[in-house]
């Protein structure tokens, strides 16, 4: 029963690689822990350091190191105890800040030899971890202690002197059969540790360091690091490894995945945050080594500008890299290092599959200096109720931009809820603003997506086109700024407010509809003119009290020309009021005028004016004295 209950068990258990499918060691053992075995020359003496997990209960509480008799186990010495016998040449040492109590033993006897157990507390509660302590005429060399939060890294430095320079340095670990093969100076690396190893040579001649980071449970164990082959040559140094856990201990992602396009952030623990330090991120070569990318004093290396920025942030002791405009050769293991803190570093590795990025926009946009520019970043609807911010990149970081709301110089970011989109302003554009600017998203306090956008200064010939031809241009050039964008000079009238993007585009959708429109209406306005004008030209309306009458400006010519081809000094008028013909007597000056040129209309308009006044003046005398005084005017002789 109890086979088939561990059958079930092992079925339940994720499959992963060859390390993922076994218990993890240190999850059954003690949380305590110490080397596996001492050994001491007889009169010589040990030391024995172990370690306890660091809560305060722990830091304050009992400490001891006993001897195994049956199954009791017999207190030699604790934090305020020594047995009889062990006076004057044990004590136990409590260093609460480094986690551990160490144990010192002189005048090494027959009786020291044997299994302990150094512990925390009351004997046999279970946080202890056993020893084994042997005598020997010649020890060999005991293998070195390391102790290793889970998740964190180890670093080891080997030294074998200067007459291994061209010998083959390696790293392996002891098993049944043998000692399997980590990394080696050929760049041969255990499938297990890829991309989370790294071998440095270092000074002096004939030393080298390894870095293993995400240090796992299965990871604990003996280690041989050695120059040559390993059973062939002498030149090797043992390294005792214990994994154990901290809660405290901050879990970093081992696998960051980002869509072309994108972006990914990586997080790096350096404990404490040291000024003096240097920080960098690098990125593993498959040929060996690595390369820098960013660090933290304003280097950057030139094929990622734009791209990547570092963020420190003292709060958690971490610091964030964020790299955007994804692509595919992107992929593989980048690595968080520090020039003093080698213990802090860290790797991750980054997976780059298609798909459409969350934040999208424009990646170039281009304008002249002098207009207004709107940098415009959309956002899916899942970030809506993200903190939302516009910073602009240089070599030493992204600093962020103000909001628009603080009603400060320069450029301003603000964001549109309704249409999830976020906005950054420059009214006008200036030399200075030219650069790259990023948009991105952050969830309490932790950085997001970000998307990155160039803007570039224009020359001055792009000021010749009319703002027809921008607009058309723009549709066509996919580096040129959508609606909302940029506009040039042209595009803005002299003295007037710049319009916003929505403005802009309901006044060109108005002048669309108003333009032909208009047309049309002027053309009938014309049309009607003209008309209008040829009628006036035929005949003039004229009103003298009461009176309404067409006086023709043929009538006036044939009057003209009757006159002068008879030489009288009478001038025929329209009738006014009756059939009658009248006639009255003109200086000879005025019959003279009546043979000039053709006058304009406005001047035979006057004319006829004063003409219908004398007439009317006539018509009004002849009335008084009857018809009889009316003089009967003859027709023309031909």
């Amino acid at each position: 029963m109890m086979l088939l209950a561990f059958i079930f068990l092992l079925a339940l258990l994720p499959a992963g690689s060859a390390s993922g499918r076994h218990l993890p060691k240190a999850a059954i053992s003690s949380p305590v822990f110490g080397p596996r075995e001492v050994q001491g020359v007889l009169g010589g003496s040990a030391i024995v350091k172990c370690f306890y997990p660091p809560t305060a209960v722990n830091r304050h509480d009992r400490k001891y190191w006993c001897k195994m008799q049956g199954t009791r186990c017999v207190t030699v010495v604790s934090s305020n105890y020594v047995a009889p016998g062990y006076e004057g040449r044990v004590s136990l040492i409590d260093h609460p800040e480094a986690e551990n109590f160490q144990v010192n033993i002189s005048a090494l006897g027959l009786g020291d030899a044997g299994t302990f157990q150094c512990g925390v507390g009351v004997n046999g509660r279970g946080l202890s971890h056993t020893v084994t302590v042997t005598l020997v005429e010649d020890p060999s060399e005991a293998a070195e202690l390391f102790y290793v939060k889970l998740h964190s890294t180890w670093t080891v430095s080997c030294s074998f002197g200067e007459g291994t320079e061209s010998l083959r340095k390696y790293l392996c670990k002891k098993e049944t059969g043998g000692c399997r093969n980590i990394v080696d100076s050929h760049q041969d690396i255990d499938p297990d540790f890829q991309g989370r190893i790294l071998l440095t040579f270092e000074k002096p001649s004939g030393t080298f360091s390894v870095t293993v980071t995400q240090m796992d449970w299965e990871d604990t164990g003996l280690y041989y690091c050695g120059a040559g082959e390993y059973g062939k040559d002498s030149n090797l140094k043992g390294l005792d490894v214990f994994v154990y856990e901290d809660k405290n201990f901050p879990q970093l992602q081992t696998k960051v995945i980002g869509k072309t396009g994108g972006s990914a952030t990586f997080e790096c623990l350096f404990d404490p945050l040291m000024k003096s330090s240097t920080r960098f991120w690098r990125k593993l070569r498959q040929e060996g080594g690595y390369e820098t990318i960013i660090d933290n004093i304003g280097f950057v290396n030139y094929k990622y500008e734009g791209r990547v920025a570092m963020f420190e942030n003292p709060g958690n002791k971490t610091v964030t890299v964020i790299l955007n405009q994804l692509q595919a050769k992107d992929e593989g293991f980048y690595w968080c290092m520090s020039n003093e803190l080698k213990e802090q570093q860290s790797s991750t590795e980054l997976k780059v599959v298609e798909g459409k990025p969350a934040l999208s926009g424009k990646k170039t946009v281009e304008a002249l200096p002098g207009s207004r520019v709107d940098l415009s970043c959309s956002y899916p609807c899942q970030y809506y109720s993200y903190e939302k911010y516009w910073c602009k990149w240089n070599s030493s970081g992204c600093f962020m931009l103000p909001g628009q709301q603080q009603g400060v110089a320069g450029p301003s970011a603000s964001c549109n809820t309704s249409t999830r989109t976020m906005l950054l302003s420059f009214d006008p554009l200036t030399e200075d603003d030219e650069g790259w600017y990023w948009c991105g998203v952050k969830r309490n306090g932790a950085f997001g997506e970000t998307r990155g956008v160039q803007l570039l200064l224009s020359s001055g010939d792009d000021a010749k086109h009319t703002p027809e031809l921008l607009e058309v241009d723009s549709s066509r050039d996919s580096g040129a700024v959508p609606p909302g964008g940029a506009y040039s000079d042209a595009e803005v009238r002299k003295g007037a407010a710049p319009e916003s993007s929505d403005e802009s585009r309901g006044s060109n959708t108005l002048a669309l509809v108003l333009g032909p429109l208009a047309g049309l209406i002027l053309i009938v306005v014309t049309a009607f003119a003209i008309v209008k004008y040829r009628q006036l030209k035929r005949s003039d309306l004229v009103s003298v009290g009461s009176y309404r009458t067409n006086i023709s400006m043929s009538d006036f010519e044939s009057v003209r020309d009757f006159s002068a081809s008879n030489g009288a000094k009478e001038i025929q008028e329209t009738p006014v009021g009756g059939d009658e013909f009248v006639t009255t007597t003109d200086t000879q000056e005025s019959a003279a005028d009546t043979t000039k040129a053709k006058r304009s209309s406005k001047e035979d308009a006057e004319l006829a004016y004063s003409s219908f006044l004398v007439t009317s003046d006539t018509i009004a005398q002849g009335s008084s004295r009857g018809d009889s005084a009316v003089p009967k005017v003859s027709p023309p002789q031909d």
